[in-house]
């Protein structure tokens, strides 16, 4: 009897979880990959997205979320952060974001590895419409690979969407690798991509001892192999007009795919950038410039660069220093202001869901409301780019999440007195 009862505890604990079917009536669907849809309907069936239009069938046992008066759209896509890997940015311990590297060069190192799945800045994230994120190392000339990581509620392996996803450079602040100068900083990025090059050519000759001294480490010479081969981006933090230009010299070069993010004066040079067909991650609340570099740093950035025909992201760039990691959920807000400064609201949703996730390959799973994607839905109290609008639901893949936040906690503490507290 002991045994048969252990049989049966195990099936229960490996049995898959009832298919659920939900359906998400009356709002004004923003497939994002499609023009709106008044009065949508979007299906949710195991999981994924089965149907969106204004005449689907619904089951009979569906799950029914009235959405009418509000608006629907895909889960959130923040394309760069610090989510899962810096909990508290003045303790050491819980930031694992970088990686000493040798002369600034770790290529071979994996963000991901150090993420911690029960963050609690995670739960605000979510409860903010924020689904999929890019997590990036940060430091260093090269300073490894990033990730993209799909927020349901499991362990890391279940977040890790895709990896790696782009390897993260940058070319605007000489100082942060003992360079004297950016024409130093340039060569040494030159010598390590062509030494990485030499080594994928000579592997055998090196495991002989029978080649020059190469500029980094075997496995960071080997984790360049796939950047020059072009099968991962090249992501470049470069924000000073000159320094884009560099980087779009250094990608034909190298013949490599690049991705800039920063780019405040990027504005100036949009027309070499969409020529050049490379995609940028900038911001659209910051108007002061934070060093010589971006002192033509304008809240129009990300409007005129669409406007141009570049491809653009948007990310955080309020300068607080906490949006990529503590207030990744305030990515919707920067899409706010693009909007009020000249990037049309259909570009602004789409750089904030679809576009980000076509930059960094996943947009077959998430980004937009389509049939066969995974059913990332965010229900919103009115226009998301309204500071009062909130998320009344939040689905991801196909689960609504109703995690109870610190934020949440707080403000219960605080809506109750103590009985012995008087009002001044």
């Amino acid at each position: 009897m002991r045994r048969l009862t252990k049989l049966v505890l195990l099936f229960i604990a490996v049995a898959p979880a009832h298919a659920q079917t939900i359906a998400i009536t009356g709002g004004r669907v923003l497939p994002v990959s499609g023009a709106p849809i008044e009065r949508g309907t979007v299906l949710i069936r195991d999981g994924r997205i089965a149907a969106v239009g204004a005449d689907v069938a619904i089951p009979a046992d569906a799950q029914r979320v009235d959405a009418t008066g509000k608006i629907v759209t895909p889960g959130l896509v923040n394309a760069a952060t610090a989510l899962t890997v810096v909990d508290i940015g003045a303790v050491a311990s819980t930031r694992n974001l970088s990686a000493r590297g040798r002369d600034g060069i770790a290529a071979a190192f994996t963000v991901w590895d150090g993420l911690n799945p029960a963050s609690v800045l995670l739960p605000p994230a979510r409860a903010g419409g924020i689904t999929t994120v890019v997590i990036a190392p940060r430091g260093g000339l090269i300073s490894g690979q990033a990730a993209v990581l799909h927020l349901v509620e499991g362990d890391a392996a279940d977040m890790v969407m895709k990896s790696p996803v782009a390897m993260v450079g940058q070319i605007g602040t000489p100082q942060q690798i003992g360079a004297q100068s950016r024409g130093e900083l340039m060569l040494k990025l030159r010598e390590v991509l062509d030494d990485a090059r030499t080594y994928s050519r000579r592997k055998a000759d090196f495991e002989r001892a029978q080649t020059r001294q190469f500029a980094a480490s075997r496995l960071d010479l080997e984790a360049l192999i796939p950047v020059l081969d072009g099968r991962i981006p090249l992501l470049l933090d470069a924000d000073r007009a000159s320094d884009i230009e560099s980087a779009l010299k250094l990608a034909r070069d190298f013949n490599l795919k690049l991705i800039l993010t920063g780019g405040a004066e990027a504005w100036q040079v949009a027309d070499k950038l969409a020529a050049a067909r490379v995609p940028v991650l900038t911001g659209a609340m910051n108007n002061i410039p934070e060093s010589f570099s971006s002192l033509g740093t304008r809240q129009e950035n990300a409007g005129l660069l669409r406007r141009a025909g570049v491809t653009v992201a948007i990310i955080g760039n309020a300068g607080g220093g906490d949006e990529d990691a503590f207030n990744v959920r305030n990515v919707r807000f920067e899409a706010g202001n693009a909007v009020a400064y000249g990037m049309s609201r259909e570009d602004a949703l789409r750089a904030i869901t679809l576009t980000p996730a076509e930059i960094f390959g996943v947009a077959d799973r998430v980004g937009s409301l389509q049939p066969g994607r995974d059913a990332d839905v965010v229900v919103w109290s009115g226009d998301p780019f309204e500071f009062a609008t909130q998320p009344e639901h939040v689905f991801i893949r196909g689960r609504e999440v109703r995690a109870v936040t610190r934020q949440d906690m707080l403000e219960q503490r605080y809506k109750t007195l103590p009985p012995n507290y008087r009002r001044p």
